[in-house]
């Protein structure tokens, strides 16, 4: 790797703290390589929402691989890329066969219409102060616009218009803010089934 390129020592950093699970590090990867893996993938697909598709695609798989990278197989641009090739090639190869493509982001969750949020959460109703919870605990840009997507009922084109900022960088904060979301109820009921478990444990020993 060229260790004189900003950029480069930019983003070995941000794959380094991807790796630690750090999911702010994913934001600031997108911001440096998204536009050049988008323009890539608009190219190759002439089709542009399928481009933001396979983008988001390729960044979640950056993430779930980013303790893959080797410094001794090129740069990090040039690792990324490879994925971004490797990545619209499958959709075009999916896409000529008829078939579509499963996302790849087992731990980043899709992002639904604002109607699937308790579904796409696996909350029930009950559980929405919690989710309430959950939210005030993320980054305010995160929360914002999950509240405009969810609460508001706007779709990402909008949410982009309106807070000025790139659609590309609206998605992700918003699998971010998912992410974290659906980390925090995980918690959540392990540690009240943990809780479960104590008076059972205590009985048996009366």
């Amino acid at each position: 790797m060229n260790r004189q390129n900003p950029e480069s020592i930019k983003l070995l950093g941000l794959l380094q703290q991807m790796a630690k699970g750090e999911h702010t590090a994913l934001a600031g990867c997108y911001d440096v390589m998204g536009p050049v893996v988008f323009s890539l993938a608009v190219r190759m697909l002439r089709d542009r929402p399928a481009a933001e598709d396979v983008t988001q695609d390729i960044f979640v798989q950056v993430w779930r691989q980013a303790a893959n990278y080797d410094t001794t197989r090129g740069s990090p641009e040039a690792w990324m890329m490879m994925i971004a090739r490797t990545r619209i090639l499958d959709r075009l190869r999916s896409r000529s066969a008829g078939v579509i493509l499963k996302p790849v982001g087992d731990n980043l969750p899709e992002v639904p219409d604002a109607e699937d949020w308790p579904e796409d959460l696996a909350v029930s109703r009950e559980d929405a102060v919690n989710v309430r919870r959950a939210l005030a605990e993320l980054p305010h840009d995160q929360k914002h616009a999950i509240e405009l997507a969810f609460f508001d009922g706007l779709t990402h084109v909008e949410i982009s218009e309106k807070l000025n900022v790139p659609l590309g960088t609206i998605k992700t904060r918003i699998r971010l803010g998912l992410l974290k979301i659906k980390d925090y109820l995980q918690e959540l009921m392990g540690e009240m089934q943990g809780e479960q478990t104590v008076p059972a444990t205590q009985e048996e020993r009366l």
